[in-house]
Order: C-alpha cells, then sequence, then structure tokens
C-alpha cells in the first residue's frame, strides 16, 4: 500500500513528456469472446513496459470510463512511444493484430481509441495524495511558497527540453 504524501506536492520533470491515453470501448457486453481479449492484453503490455527502463515509459493509472476501461500513460519521447507501438518483437503488435481480426467477426462491438499529447507546459497539484498522476510517473515535490498558486507552477511548468 502506497503512503500518503502528506501536503501539497507537485510534479516536477526535465526533458520531453508524454501524455497518452488508451482504452476500450465495450459497445456489446454479452461479447466477452470480442473485447476480453483486448482487455487481458493490455496489462501485459504495461507489465513489459514497467520493466524495460530504456522503453521510455515512465508510468501509468488505469481509469474506468464510460464505455470501459483507459490508461493514461507518461513517456520520455514521442519517438519510444512509436518504436513500442511498432516493435515486432513487443506484446503490442501481436495483441493490435488479434484485435483487427476479432473485431471483423462482429463489426462494433468493442472499440480501441487513443490519443497522443506531446506536452510543452503542465500544471499539477497533489494534496494529501498517495503517488499518482505526473508526481509518480516523474519527480514528486513539494511546492514551495512562491508556487503556491496554479499560475505560478504553470509559468515555471515547462517539461520540453531546452532549444539547443
Amino acid at each position: 500500500m502506497s503512503k500518503i504524501m502528506i501536503g501539497r506536492h507537485t510534479h516536477q520533470h526535465d526533458g520531453e513528456l508524454v501524455v497518452f491515453h488508451i482504452g476500450m470501448q465495450i459497445n456489446r457486453w454479452w461479447r466477452p469472446d470480442l473485447w476480453m481479449p483486448a482487455f487481458t492484453a493490455m496489462p501485459r503490455m504495461l507489465r513489459e513496459l514497467s520493466m524495460d527502463p530504456d522503453s521510455g515509459f515512465l508510468g501509468y493509472e488505469l481509469l474506468m470510463g464510460a464505455g470501459g476501461p483507459y490508461v493514461v500513460q507518461y513517456w520520455s519521447s514521442i519517438e519510444k512511444l512509436y518504436a513500442y507501438a511498432s516493435a515486432p518483437t513487443a506484446e503490442h503488435r501481436p495483441a493490435w493484430s488479434r484485435f483487427n481480426k476479432a473485431v471483423r467477426k462482429a463489426p462494433g462491438a468493442v472499440g480501441i481509441w487513443h490519443e497522443t499529447f506531446l506536452v510543452d507546459r503542465a500544471e499539477s497539484i497533489y494534496v494529501s495524495t498517495k503517488p499518482m498522476g505526473l508526481p509518480k510517473a516523474t519527480r514528486s515535490v513539494p511546492i514551495e511558497r512562491n508556487y503556491d498558486r496554479a499560475r505560478a507552477r504553470f509559468a515555471d511548468g515547462r517539461t520540453a527540453a531546452p532549444a539547443a
């Protein structure tokens, strides 16, 4: 069980930061033969990524949306995210192929979606929470007095590497 971070915290990160949302929408709950393989593939991918410090994968949060589960992932670069997605020996490619084959049996039964964000600037606050989100994926730092306001944190919240 994670320890609660007492007080006010924010995240700190230097370098490129990518936030990737991916989820599934289960449109026909009575067809687990179509959505269960996709549902069980994600934990294997998250485990694989978490065990590879060179993958660029910084962390994740599992959430439940209106249509089904989704994951917010944090990455150190867009190139590393795309490299994993297309790597023939990683868990993703075979899972994606199986999903495409399965959904042809019953179009519309289950959907997959994703959104990718390259973050130039980010602001966060976490008050007396367990480690989660950006501070868990990057670094958690106490909020100092001069960063008490969201506007101040956002003003200094650059995440992109400085231009050369």
